[in-house]
């Protein structure tokens, strides 16, 4: 498999999928303020993104033995809808002003109208957008084409991954309640919110379209919950020491909102009392600047939690791509996967 593949190739006929999705369903109603919310929403799916979810769908469907065809572009591209729902409801809930070094969605629509109700109207709008793009994940997959015995096995894999990430994300809401989360309590977060929902569901969704056995389904996981976990480390790594400019989002965003990483959790547990107090001073505080930030980023150096999330991430690495080499799947798409897992944990955006 050409490296660029994945990246171009695979990429480009998703977004064509997206983009005839998108034409398809246009705003119901002659407003023009509706129209403008729907090209929000629109510009949001196809402005950006590293389709991840959808080339690993793809790959899960490859690895037991399906076509290349483009009902599986369709069935993958789905996924990419219900991440832009999810992206934006979690913007809202975060406070976010930038995604994709572009403004989030809440925060356009807030910028279409003047006054004091701006703000409620944008997070408002937001909601609506987010759940109507999560409603069109639905509506694209069940008309990809994929033979329905088949298709309503995967469709058990989606809402279970739906339900999986919206807990993983109420888990996360929690833990910004609960002074000083565990480092097993941030791990069971990010299991929930990001590994199994980024790797392991989509895999097995793909899998099961082509019709995979339970046993191919089994490797899928073993290979996607730790390749998921090293992914979301090294999110919550880019998220406090990152570029905006490469990311796309305020590095200011994770301490400002006080979010309880492996990577703080590592800090608090190394921390000297010093150290431990003015973590707990400034992590989360909404108004924190860019020198204070500085100081928790050096804490983060300096008690060897980043270095020690370094380590994880590389275990989990090591642990997923042995779970692929035991798997019984098609040599091209463990080629693939194994790429994907080299660029998905060692990414700099």
């Amino acid at each position: 498999m050409p490296v660029g593949f994945t990246q171009h190739s695979l990429g480009s006929r998703i977004d064509q999928q997206l983009s005839a999705f998108l034409e398809s369903w246009r705003a119901p109603v002659s407003d023009p303020d509706v129209e403008v919310a729907y090209k929000v929403l629109n510009e949001f799916v196809l402005g950006g993104g590293k389709r991840v979810r959808p080339q690993l769908c793809y790959w899960g469907w490859r690895g037991a033995g399906g076509d290349d065809c483009e009902e599986i572009i369709k069935a993958a591209a789905a996924l990419e809808l219900c991440h832009a729902g999810l992206l934006i409801h979690d913007d809202i809930m975060d406070g976010s002003e930038l995604r994709r070094g572009r403004s989030t969605v809440h925060k356009s629509l807030e910028r279409l109208h003047a006054g004091p109700g701006a703000q409620v109207f944008g997070q408002a709008g937001g909601i609506l957008l987010g759940t109507l793009s999560l409603a069109w994940s639905d509506a694209m997959l069940s008309s990809c084409g994929v033979d329905p015995p088949r298709l309503r096995a995967a469709h058990r894999v989606f809402d279970a991954m739906r339900t999986e990430v919206i807990s993983g994300q109420y888990l996360d809401m929690l833990a910004q309640l609960r002074a000083g989360a565990s480092v097993d309590e941030a791990l069971t977060v990010i299991r929930y919110k990001t590994a199994k929902y980024t790797v392991e569901r989509p895999l097995q969704i793909g899998g099961a379209l082509a019709g995979g056995d339970p046993g191919l389904l089994e490797s899928y996981s073993r290979f996607g919950v730790p390749l998921g976990e090293a992914f979301q480390l090294r999110d919550d790594v880019l998220g406090t020491f990152g570029s905006a400019a490469e990311t796309g989002k305020s590095a200011l965003d994770d301490l400002r909102e006080g979010k309880h990483t492996v990577l703080v959790a590592h800090a608090l547990r190394r921390a000297t009392p010093a150290q431990r107090e003015h973590l707990r001073r400034w992590h989360g505080d909404p108004e924190l600047g860019e020198e204070r930030a500085a100081e928790l980023r050096q804490i983060l150096l300096d008690t060897g939690a980043v270095a020690k999330v370094e380590d994880m991430i590389e275990h989990r690495v090591r642990e997923a791509v042995t779970a692929l080499a035991e798997a019984d799947i098609k040599p091209e798409a463990a080629s693939a996967l194994t790429v994907l897992a080299d660029r998905l944990a060692h990414r700099t955006r």
